[in-house]
């Protein structure tokens, strides 16, 4: 059998498969429990700092590298959870136009999202996370965030090995650790408002919801984690049955890999990991046979340090870091890019408290960088992407605990965030032409956000 042929078999099932999913999605009725929780009688602080997710820890690491299958034992445990975020957003000075069709200049208060989360154990060593969402914002009702995982767990020269594989739609986001960019700080963001960089690489959700990938990994000894797959788009007709619609099409992705390699470390009073990760794929956005294609390959490098002792006073810091070298040759046929090569760089760093896992105190620092071109970035101050500034949040979860209200069947974080810019798509003052400076971009964002 010709290689060509193996790649068609494998984009036939992948797409199979995805038609599958979103059958099942589409057929299972919503009812929401807290289902990693109920399927594990552990209470929300053992997998999530503070009680509430995304950020986890060792515990939590371990039961998503375990394929979200680990269990009490116990029977009749659905997979199934709910969730609804809901936010006022206001930025320094009004925006010129509304952000999204029904929104105002300022001061919008919206219903962001509400989801329904397949998240649990399905079989013996086989578990999912798989999240489809009504966008409040955009109106519309979406297969989301989905990470369908089979793990095995045996030994290898007296030490423990973990083997598991993992179909999603995002690359990064079947990784254990918070520092890649699909699960990083802040966990939280308005969609009306300015929440980071206008720019971002290929791996920072570029490709999220309109890819799949199989992935395999391993983690060996506790503490030696590596994985490797691939990604194919998703083909327009596809997107269109599972209401992404096409406006976000990326086009035709071709030779997506995907590395990681990290090294955790879990003392039970503190934890911490350091990674490298990569990504690699050519993009054709006009589906054309033969067209040219642009070519990107990222490499991050990240790391975390979690001071956990006694759970009463817990410490996290966390920062990556993402290289971006651009091939743009169907951007600049398209007359988009005056450059055939160019790069982007990606920093990220932040610190967080959390006490009595019930408040927290949150501080990051994002910096966006990239090259010149004048038809890239015509609008953009010096013709670049340079974005600069910092992130700030106090939230308070007073559920989660084992003697919450309604534990473990209810959760809430109230949150107020406060992002500050010092650049702007490469401006300080002047990002828009008409005088507006990076800092009418600050953007305050309420929010309440719960899940069931």
């Amino acid at each position: 059998m010709t290689l060509s042929r193996h790649f068609h078999r494998w984009r036939l099932w992948l797409t199979r498969a995805a038609g599958l999913l979103a059958a099942l999605t589409a057929a299972t009725p919503s009812h929401a429990v807290p289902s990693y929780a109920r399927q594990t009688g552990q209470d929300c602080v053992a997998c999530h700092v503070g009680g509430f997710g995304p950020q986890l820890t060792p515990y939590g690491v371990k039961f998503k590298l375990g394929g979200y299958a680990d269990t009490d034992g116990q029977p009749g445990k659905l997979p199934l959870s709910g969730m609804l975020v809901a936010s006022m957003t206001r930025t320094a000075k009004d925006q010129a136009e509304p952000p999204a069709d029904g929104a105002k200049l300022n001061n919008n208060k919206t219903l962001d999202e509400a989801s329904l989360f397949i998240a649990g154990r399905l079989a013996d060593q086989l578990g999912t996370f798989t999240q489809i969402t009504y966008d409040g914002v955009g109106k519309s009702s979406s297969l989301d965030q989905m990470d369908v995982r089979f793990a095995h767990s045996t030994s290898l020269a007296g030490k423990d090995l973990t083997l598991g594989v993992s179909l999603n739609n995002n690359p990064g986001v079947q990784d254990p650790f918070n520092t890649m960019p699909v699960w990083g700080y802040p966990y939280a963001a308005s969609a009306l408002g300015f929440s980071g960089p206008e720019t971002g690489t290929l791996i920072n959700g570029g490709l999220e919801q309109h890819v799949l990938g199989l992935t395999a990994y391993g983690f060996y000894d506790n503490q030696w984690y590596a994985e490797l797959g691939g990604y194919r788009d998703l083909s327009r007709t596809m997107q269109e049955r599972m209401s992404l619609g096409t406006a976000d099409d990326p086009g035709r992705v071709s030779n997506a890999g995907y590395w990681r390699l990290a090294w955790f470390q879990d003392h039970h009073s503190r934890a911490y990991s350091v990674g490298l990760f990569g990504f690699n794929a050519g993009i054709q956005p006009d589906r054309q046979p033969g067209g040219p294609r642009n070519q990107y390959h990222d490499v991050g490098i990240d790391g975390q340090y979690q001071f956990l002792g006694t759970r009463e006073h817990i410490f996290t810091l966390q920062g990556s870091t993402i290289w971006e070298r651009q091939k743009r040759d169907a951007m600049v046929a398209a007359g988009e890019a005056d450059h055939a090569h160019g790069y982007l760089r990606e920093t990220r760093v932040n610190a967080s408290y959390n006490y009595q896992q019930t408040y927290g105190l949150s501080l990051g620092r994002f910096m966006t960088t990239g090259d010149r071109d004048s038809l890239l970035y015509s609008s953009n101050g010096a013709m670049v992407p340079n974005t600069r500034g910092t992130v700030f949040q106090a939230d308070w979860t007073p559920w989660g605990k084992e003697d919450s209200w309604q534990a473990p069947w209810a959760n809430l974080r109230l949150g107020l965030q406060y992002t500050a810019y010092n650049q702007y798509n490469g401006a300080f003052r002047n990002v828009d032409g008409n005088g507006r400076k990076a800092s009418d971009n600050n953007t305050l964002f309420l929010f309440a956000w719960t899940s069931f």
